[in-house]
């Protein structure tokens, strides 16, 4: 791995990859997206990748890796990545991280080992969850592992099979896996995080949740129906569910888009959470031009790593 690996994260809504595009042209730099769910083709409007100028203007690596009925994992990921770096370095670039999955991030810019998956095991375990209830099973996370179990809620069925898989895989407890998660090197990366005020920041999100809606959303969500559906991954993505809700006359549009607000927020928050513990990021505050405020900041912060 290269060392002084570029990037820029944040929020879901923060203004980044308008950020990423400008600094990556001026620092001769191409992106290497940090977003579980771009990886999937299909799925633009509802995750929010970058135009088709600004991709073409820049660039832009591990968008549309995945088809959407597809799993995709974290270790899968970092493989990617990995390759994508290493092609970008030895062309003589510059590797820009951009996105806000900090779990991908840390997996690019860290040496952290991610165990591999096992179907059969995973399905005896998903049959047990369904035969047995998520309190049995996370109690027998609790027992076993109760390192993982405490940061994982009782109600959270998929992390609960993971834990629980890996274990039963590896003979190793799912927390032997994060020894190195509380340790942040500062030599892999510069990195620049992009924060705006909270309430400007839930505008921007009711903004894009309205434009997402009026520009294609529903369509895309009609089009993944007529193929071969979303993976449980995919499945992930805010805003699919939603609209799929909507195709089928569960919900309003309004509510539609309620929902999909109140979880894109939530993601912010979460995504914010995690970023704010790793003491490599130098934030940069948006002002109320937003935040093309702060490109000339970050570009003369990242032009010196």
């Amino acid at each position: 791995m290269p060392q002084a690996l570029l990037a820029i994260v944040g929020p879901t809504a923060s203004g980044k990859s308008e950020v990423a595009v400008e600094v990556a042209a001026r620092l001769d730099a191409e992106v290497v997206s940090v977003d579980s769910m771009t990886v999937y083709r299909g799925m633009d409007v509802g995750t929010a990748k970058p135009s088709p100028a600004d991709r073409l203007r820049v660039r832009h690596h591990l968008f549309d890796v995945a088809r959407p009925h597809e799993e995709f994992s974290v270790a899968r990921y970092q493989e990617l990545a990995r390759a994508a770096i290493e092609d970008i370095t030895a062309r003589g670039r510059r590797v820009l991280l951009v996105g806000g999955t900090g779990l991908y991030f840390r997996a690019v810019v860290d040496d952290l080992e991610f165990p591999g998956t096992d179907h059969l095991v995973r399905r005896e375990l998903e049959g047990e969850m369904e035969r047995l209830g998520a309190a049995v099973m996370y109690g027998r996370l609790e027992a076993a592992d109760p390192t993982t179990a405490a940061k994982i809620e009782p109600g959270n069925v998929r992390r609960t099979v993971r834990a629980l898989e890996v274990a039963a895989v590896t003979g190793r407890p799912f927390s032997a896996f994060a020894e190195r998660w509380t340790t942040y090197p500062a030599e892999p990366v510069r990195a620049a995080g992009i924060r705006v005020d909270p309430a400007a920041l839930r505008a921007r999100i009711d903004e894009r949740v309205r434009s997402q809606l009026q520009g294609g959303l529903l369509q895309e969500a009609r089009a993944l129906l007529a193929g071969r559906g979303l993976s449980p991954t995919a499945r992930q993505a805010i805003g699919y569910a939603e609209a799929i809700d909507r195709l089928s006359g569960r919900v309003t549009l309004a509510e539609a888009e309620t929902r999909i607000v109140k979880r894109t927020r939530n993601l912010a928050r979460r995504q914010m959470a995690w970023f704010r513990t790793d003491p490599r990021i130098r934030w940069f505050d948006a002002d109320d031009r937003g935040a093309a405020s702060v490109i000339d900041e970050v570009t003369e912060y990242l032009s010196d790593g």
